[in-house]
């Protein structure tokens, strides 16, 4: 009969730390966040570091070009989608591997034939106020002018007015050469006393634009993360399909490492993936792989020679695939069991694979409560899309602003490789939704205190570094009256007697 695990698989919510013992020097601007992406010997440095243990998910509705740049930014990787054509996700590699600190690709463009209604779906799509006009409507096409919110007032028009009848045109812009420095470009908003700068290359084609408001948030980045060629770490996924063709173009476009996209790993097609890129690449190529949910999988990619191990399978906000399918394992006790093999396939082997927790993620403090679980970084899907740097559109829901949010396995993704297990190509059946998700703002905004709260609750637990919360957290499991008990209970908030009111 089948093997049966007696234990249940158990959520992050199902857990509490218990506070250690917190000396005067623990303090949460003393803690260090910094995490091994990629494997190494035990006791020495692994060849890719990061300074916040934050990865964002390979998915189409959360890590693009503009994600890489904004997590880089704050010390993290973005692994960007691959269910995309080869040349689509080399070029966007490549345009996060050649970004400028300070020089922003505009995302929000017109036509100047197309009307006020359509400048403003795209204003309410992407939340920003300047808009590129462009000859033809792309990022990058010839500069003709520029549209703010103090080119046209709505309450005295219709909606069906040209863009080229009120926009700010070219010939009123001060515009900037391709070769200008960022410090040159700072130089010239002040003197001119303006806030949008567009740089243009010799054909009179935009190339970026540099705005005021951005001068101070570039001049120091203390955590981003970068290549020794002052680069931002850029990373990209991959899957068990065509291989052979996409990982030359990604690592000629730039990637600094590479992840396998697949929905379970424990597989032969992930073995022959990894084989590849060690008979053609060596080492040299850095690749993580999964996802698992076993101490039995964890030592099959580590065999195989994967970088980094990604953990957890239907625990996503958006997957069905527990659903649909019946396998998984609940993210907590599925990470417990694959960090316990972790250790001890480093003290074996004295090889250090680093685990990825990726799933399952609900609440800020479920970050810490996976990191002390051994977890070396997350991996983040739900949290990622709903800020201002995802790909996908910000829309209006019943009076608030919402971001989609699909999953890869989901008919409007489509992408039927991450759950590929031989045979015919395509999907037989879904195993992700289509969904929206609140809008939150900033992805910077969100980062600094989402680690705020981690940093934290490490010093309430004692600890000033990753490794020493896995040594010192104390974690105890809790009942469903204790989840009540830890919320707001027995009163009646201000909020709802306010909202009763007015009502």
């Amino acid at each position: 009969m089948a093997i049966i695990f007696k234990e249940p698989s158990r959520t992050f919510s199902e857990y509490l730390l218990i506070p250690g013992y917190s000396s005067a020097e623990c303090i949460p601007s003393k803690v260090s966040l910094r995490t091994p992406l990629v494997k190494h010997k035990v006791g020495e440095e692994a060849s890719i570091y990061m300074n916040i243990p934050m990865t964002s998910a390979i998915m189409q509705a959360v890590s693009d070009d503009r994600m890489a740049v904004a997590l880089a930014k704050e010390g993290g990787v973005s692994f960007i989608y691959g269910s995309q054509s080869i040349a689509d996700q080399a070029a966007m590699v490549a345009r996060a591997k050649a970004y400028k600190a300070g020089f922003v690709v505009s995302d929000s463009n017109v036509k100047p034939d197309d009307t006020l209604a359509d400048l403003l779906r795209v204003t309410g799509e992407t939340g920003h106020n300047t808009v590129a006009v462009t000859e033809d409507g792309s990022p990058n096409g010839r500069l003709l002018g520029i549209v703010t919110s103090r080119d046209y007032r709505i309450s005295r028009m219709t909606g069906t007015e040209l863009v080229r009848e009120f926009m700010t045109g070219l010939d009123r812009l001060v515009t900037a050469p391709k070769n200008t420095t960022l410090k040159g470009a700072n130089d010239i908003i002040w003197d001119n006393k303006i806030n949008t700068l567009p740089i243009v290359d010799d054909d009179g084609n935009l190339m970026y634009f540099v705005f005021r408001k951005d001068y101070d948030s570039h001049k120091e980045n203390p955590l981003e993360l970068l290549d020794d060629h002052k680069q931002f770490i850029v990373g990209a996924g991959i899957n068990t399909r065509d291989y052979a063709e996409r990982v030359p173009a990604i690592i000629e476009a730039g990637a600094d490492v590479l992840c396998i996209d697949s929905s379970e790993g424990f597989s032969e097609w992930q073995k022959r993936t990894l084989a590849w890129i060690r008979e053609h690449y060596g080492d040299k190529v850095k690749v993580g792989a999964g996802n698992v949910v076993d101490s039995e999988g964890f030592r099959f990619l580590a065999d195989c020679g994967a970088d980094f191990v990604k953990v957890g399978i239907g625990g996503g906000s958006i997957c069905i695939t527990r659903e649909q399918k019946g396998i998984g394992r609940g993210q907590a006790t599925a990470l417990i069991d694959v960090c316990a093999e972790r250790d001890r396939y480093a003290r074996e082997t004295g090889v250090y694979v680093p685990v990825c927790s990726d799933g399952g993620i609900v609440h800020d403090y479920h970050f810490t409560l996976a990191l002390a679980m051994g977890a070396d970084f997350l991996m983040l899907g739900r949290y990622f899309a709903r800020f201002d740097e995802s790909p996908s559109r910000r829309v209006s829901i019943g009076g608030s602003y919402m971001k989609e949010y699909w999953g890869e396995g989901s008919a409007r993704a489509r992408n039927w490789q991450r759950y590929d297990v031989g045979g015919k190509a395509g999907m037989a059946f879904e195993e992700g939704v289509d969904s929206y998700v609140p809008y939150a703002g900033s992805l910077h905004d969100n980062v600094a205190l989402t680690l705020s709260k981690v940093k934290h609750t490490m010093c309430n637990c004692g600890a000033l570094t990753i490794p020493e919360l896995q040594e010192k957290a104390k974690i105890t499991l809790v009942s469903a009256t204790s989840i009540v008990e830890g919320g707001a209970h027995d009163v009646v908030l201000k909020e709802s007697t306010m909202d009763t009111q007015k009502k």
